[in-house]
C-alpha cells in the first residue's frame, strides 16, 4: 500500500493522542497528516483539504466523534459523505461500538493504540471497503460484516428476497 499518498485527518481534543497517532502514521510512511481539535474543526479541515481517511476520537468537546460522523454522513453541506472513518477510543463497550457503527463509522480502534492496530484498520478501510447503504434512517457503510445467504430471519435486505 502506498501510505505516502494518503491524506489522513486526525480529530481528537487530546494533543498527546494526536501526536502519538501522527508518529505511528509517519513511521509507516504517511506524509500528509492534518489535525483538528474537535469535530467542528474537523469538518472545516475536510472542506479545506481532500481527505482520504478520518481517524477520530469518540469523546470530545464540544462536538464529539459520534456527532462528527453523523454530520459527515448526513449533513447537506458535508465535505465528503463517503470518507472512511476510523473511530479511536478507550470506550469500547458494546453500546458505544454499536452507537459508532449506527452513526456510520467504518472501523473501530480501541485504545491503547498499537502500530499494528492502526495498520490493520487502515488496510481494512482501504483494501476491503464495505458498500455504502442508504435507508430511511441510515447512511454509511454496510453495518454487517458478512453476507449469509442462508439467513432466513426478518432483517434481510429488501433486494435479497
Amino acid at each position: 500500500m502506498r501510505y505516502d499518498l494518503l491524506k489522513i485527518l486526525l480529530v481528537d481534543d487530546n494533543h498527546y493522542m494526536r501526536v502519538l497517532l501522527a508518529e505511528i502514521l509517519r513511521a509507516i510512511g504517511v506524509t500528509h497528516i492534518y489535525e483538528a481539535n474537535d469535530g467542528a474543526q474537523g469538518l472545516q479541515m475536510m472542506r479545506d483539504h481532500d481527505i482520504d481517511i478520518v481517524m477520530t476520537d469518540l469523546s470530545m468537546q464540544p462536538l464529539d466523534g459520534i456527532d462528527f460522523v453523523r454530520l459527515l454522513r448526513n449533513s447537506p453541506d458535508s465535505p465528503n459523505q463517503m470518507a472512511p472513518v476510523i473511530m479511536v477510543t478507550g470506550h469500547s463497550t458494546f453500546a458505544r461500538v454499536n452507537e459508532a457503527r449506527d452513526a456510520g463509522v467504518n472501523e473501530f480502534l480501541a485504545k491503547p493504540l498499537t502500530a499494528r492496530g492502526v495498520i490493520e484498520r487502515l488496510h481494512q478501510a482501504i483494501e476491503h471497503p464495505r458498500p455504502y447503504i442508504r435507508s430511511a434512517d441510515y447512511f454509511g457503510p454496510d453495518r454487517r460484516r458478512r453476507n449469509d445467504p442462508t439467513y432466513k430471519g426478518p432483517r434481510r435486505r429488501a433486494n435479497d428476497r
